[in-house]
C-alpha cells in the first residue's frame, strides 16, 4: 500500500511540474510586459478558472440538497407564521431537530467541498507556481531584480513588494471589481426592465367619456 501510494505521488509530482514548466514557457512570452503586469493577468486569470470552474463543477448530489434543505426552509417558515405563535414555535423546534438541521449540514459541507474544488485549489495552484517560478532568485535572473515593486518611505527605507503579496492583493481587487460589475449590470439591466414595461394607458378625456 506504501509503494502504491508513493508511486502515485511521484506520478502526480511529475504531472504538476510538467504543468508548471509548461505554463511558464508560455508566460515567457509576457515578460516583456514586466513583472506587475504578468502577476496582475495570472490573478485575473485566476478568478476567471474559478468563475468558470462555478459552473462546470457541480454534482447531482448538490442539486439534491439544495432542493431538500429549501423544502424544509419554507415548511419551517410556513409554521412560524402561524396564527399561535407558541403552537408555531413547537412545530418549527421539532422541524429544526427532525430534518432542516442535518439537511443544512449535509448541503453546507457539500456546497464546502465543492468550494474547495472550484477555488481554494485553482488559487492553492498558481500561488504554489509563483512561489517557486518566480521566486526572488529567478526574478533577479529574469528582471534583473528581486522584487516586483519598490515603494519610499519617509524613513527612507523602501518597502520591497515580492510576487505571491502582489498577487494575492490582485487577486483580490479583482474580485472586488467582479463583484462590483456585477452589481453595476444587474441594476442596469432592472433599470432597462423597467424602461421598457409598457406605461398603463392614459384615461380618457372628458369629451370621449361622454361619447
Amino acid at each position: 500500500m506504501d509503494a502504491l501510494l508513493d508511486t502515485l505521488w511521484e506520478y502526480l509530482a511529475a504531472g504538476f511540474s510538467l504543468a508548471g514548466d509548461s505554463l511558464f514557457s508560455l508566460l515567457q512570452h509576457l515578460h516583456l510586459l514586466g513583472p506587475p503586469v504578468l502577476i496582475s493577468l495570472l490573478a485575473v486569470g485566476t478568478v476567471l478558472l474559478t468563475k468558470l470552474l462555478n459552473r462546470l463543477i457541480i454534482t447531482r448530489r448538490y442539486l439534491e440538497l439544495e432542493k431538500i434543505y429549501h423544502h424544509w426552509l419554507q415548511l419551517r417558515q410556513e409554521a412560524m407564521q402561524c396564527a399561535d405563535r407558541d403552537k408555531g414555535s413547537r412545530m418549527a423546534r421539532n422541524i429544526d431537530q427532525a430534518e432542516l438541521n442535518k439537511a443544512y449540514y449535509d448541503y453546507f459541507f457539500e456546497g464546502l467541498l465543492l468550494g474547495i474544488a472550484r477555488k481554494v485549489l485553482p488559487i492553492f495552484f498558481v500561488f504554489a507556481f509563483i512561489n517557486e517560478y518566480y521566486r526572488p532568485e529567478q526574478m533577479l535572473e529574469l528582471f534583473g531584480r528581486e522584487y516586483l515593486l519598490r515603494l519610499g518611505t519617509g524613513s527612507g527605507e523602501p518597502i520591497l513588494i515580492g510576487a505571491v503579496f502582489w498577487y494575492f492583493i490582485s487577486l483580490l481587487c479583482t474580485y472586488l471589481c467582479w463583484s462590483l460589475a456585477g452589481a453595476l449590470a444587474g441594476k442596469v439591466r432592472t433599470a432597462r426592465n423597467l424602461s421598457t414595461t409598457p406605461c398603463c394607458s392614459l384615461p380618457r378625456t372628458v369629451e370621449e367619456s361622454k361619447i
